[in-house]
């Protein structure tokens, strides 16, 4: 093991630990959040310019959190969202394009519906009303579902509540900044139905999965050290091997 070919290889298992041991500590360090939310963070009803840019992932200890904002409905734009729950109560969505700002919007669900029939009326509803007047929208911040592939029998059908593919239907969209995440609207309007949207659970500050990736990169680097002593130690043996047939084939030939 004081070789010197044994020491350069020491060496090298010293980087690779070392590098190993600074990715055990980087997952440690995003394990534990140092700053969490306080408790009833997401009640406190915030602007929501102040709390998302357009086009931003919604971090997760946001998601959830009750915003405010104002806007006016675009007009043809309220579109039906199928296969909504609200209290374990299949039914639909009714969702609109709210301008909130030059060339800003986002996608909100302005309530819901027990069956197409009421969902339809509601639309109709809410199209007299597009007048371009401004409306306040009071709701919960969600992050956007992603879009689905429609039935082949329906190809109109939405039944994820995607911001991303109510884009692809919205008009007047050249230029225009999307909010990722939707707003679930907590005053439902036109008929409809309030949306049940519960206080989000309290996350925990310990991210367990990053603590878990911490303890493989310190076993990681126990065996980078593990390694080099199994190869000298082979090495070892190896040499003590050859030393010994040697020795014997010397007694046998005297």
């Amino acid at each position: 093991m004081l070789r010197g070919r044994w020491i350069a290889m020491l060496l090298l298992c010293l980087l690779v630990a070392g590098v190993f041991a600074w990715l055990g500590q980087w997952q440690l360090e995003r394990a534990i959040e140092t700053d969490p939310p306080a408790p009833g963070a997401t009640e406190e009803v915030q602007q929501l310019s102040d709390v998302l840019e357009p086009g931003q992932y919604l971090p997760e200890p946001l998601v959830g959190q009750r915003v405010e904002t104002t806007g006016a409905w675009v007009p043809g734009d309220f579109i039906v969202v199928s296969s909504r729950f609200n209290d374990d109560v299949q039914g639909y969505w009714v969702t609109g394009q709210l301008r909130v700002d030059e060339r800003v919007s986002i996608a909100v669900a302005i309530g819901w519906a027990p069956d197409r029939e009421t969902a339809d009326a509601a639309v109709k509803d809410l199209e007299a009303g597009a007048d371009g007047s401004e409306v306040d929208i009071t709701g919960r911040i969600i992050s956007d579902e992603g879009p689905r592939v429609p039935p082949h029998s329906d190809p109109q059908q939405l039944d994820r509540m995607s911001p991303a593919a109510l884009l692809s239907r919205w008009h007047d969209a050249e230029g225009l900044d999307v909010y990722r995440p939707y707003l679930a609207s907590t005053t439902a309007t036109a008929g409809l139905v309030d949306i049940s949207s519960p206080v989000p659970d309290e996350m925990s500050p310990v991210n367990w999965l990053n603590v878990f990736y911490a303890v493989e990169w310190a076993i990681f680097a126990g065996f980078a050290f593990y390694l080099w002593y199994r190869l000298a130690k082979d090495a070892w043996e190896r040499e003590v091997e050859e030393f010994e047939d040697e020795a014997e084939a010397r007694a046998t030939a005297g």
